[in-house]
């Protein structure tokens, strides 16, 4: 079992930056990938950002060029980043974390709310 405690997340005007952070704990030996998913409100759960063990990294193009996925491989922590730089709006939703097992299980942290308003 991973365990996932996402944090960062607040309120933004537009224009602004914000740093979410998901710690993973438990068996995070056997982590594939990390990543970062979101929620607006009306719409479904929809891809951010992903990033493997050996550091490749995916994108929404609704955020390319403004969010950096990153990652921390400790021997006993992992965690991962999202740098998330010229917010919009559209931006506002409900992340969460997802911890991809090797052997194919996914594990979700509870989400931050991230908001985006002048």
């Amino acid at each position: 079992q991973v365990q996932l405690v996402e944090s960062g997340g607040g309120l933004v005007q537009p224009g602004g930056s914000l740093r979410l952070s998901c710690a993973a704990s438990g068996s995070i030996f056997s982590i594939y990938a990390m990543g970062w998913y979101r929620r607006a409100p009306g719409k479904l759960r929809e891809l951010v950002a992903t990033i493997t063990g050996g550091g490749s990294t995916n994108y929404a193009d609704s955020v390319k060029g403004r969010f950096t996925i990153s990652r921390d491989n400790a021997k006993t922590k992992n965690t991962v980043y999202l740098q998330m730089n010229s917010l919009k709006p559209e931006d506002t939703a409900l992340y969460y974390c997802k911890a991809q097992a090797s052997y194919g299980a996914n594990f979700w942290g509870q989400g931050t709310q991230v908001t985006v308003s002048s």
